[in-house]
């Protein structure tokens, strides 16, 4: 008796290209490739390479929020997946971040900060405007208007150990306030016992 093979199975559309809630996932990473010029990998899901374009200080969503509301306008663009929030800092921050803290007088102190430098990867929202799957990533501020003349999105940036005023991205205000909210957030737990995001108690990590 002859052994019949079946053909192989035709992937069905959303196989075959990606798609995620009706988006294919390879144009999010052409958008962000072409419009901001920034690095991917993968397709389900999408990453951002940090240590390129931008670094990223990753926090609990709760200290990352409050943080937010300090420094108003001063911030480069965030992204939020589950209870862990990514601000975009410029390329370079994960490695001036120890010293910086160091002179902020956060550096003996265990916060639940980590920094992606080179070689760290983000998960990568939907493109501004566009719909993704239940539990995506998704921007907070987004980096399409946080944009200079020339076309570059602005990151907070060492401009000097002091804050540059007003709106202005800036690494130090930006630290500060993170390390501030990441310490109130350790101690309220303390005091009311653990919250529902249990890694928000990691010492410090860099990459």
């Amino acid at each position: 008796m002859a052994l019949t093979v079946p053909p192989p199975r035709t992937p069905l559309p959303a196989e075959r290209d990606g798609r995620a809630g009706g988006e294919p996932r390879d144009g999010w990473a052409q958008w962000y490739e072409q419009e901001l010029g920034w690095a991917t990998a993968g397709v389900a899901p999408v990453r951002l390479l940090t240590g390129l374009r931008f670094d990223a200080l990753v926090v609990p969503a709760v200290a990352g929020h409050a943080a937010l509301r300090r420094v108003g306008g001063a911030a480069g663009p965030v992204a939020l997946m589950g209870e862990r929030m990514s601000l975009l800092v410029a390329a370079g921050s994960a490695d001036e971040l120890p010293g910086l803290l160091d002179w902020l007088e956060w550096g003996p102190v265990a916060l639940a900060l980590t920094a992606l430098g080179a070689g760290g990867r983000i998960t990568a929202p939907p493109p501004p405007g566009r719909p993704g799957p239940p539990g995506a990533a998704v921007w907070l501020r987004p980096p399409w208007p946080l944009r200079e003349q020339e076309g570059e999105t602005v990151f907070p940036a060492l401009s000097g150990f002091g804050s540059r005023g007003g709106d202005t991205p800036d690494l130090v205000r930006l630290v500060d306030a993170v390390a501030t909210e990441c310490h109130r957030a350790r101690l309220m737990r303390a005091r009311t016992g653990p919250a529902s995001d249990e890694s928000a108690g990691q010492p410090l990590a860099f990459s």
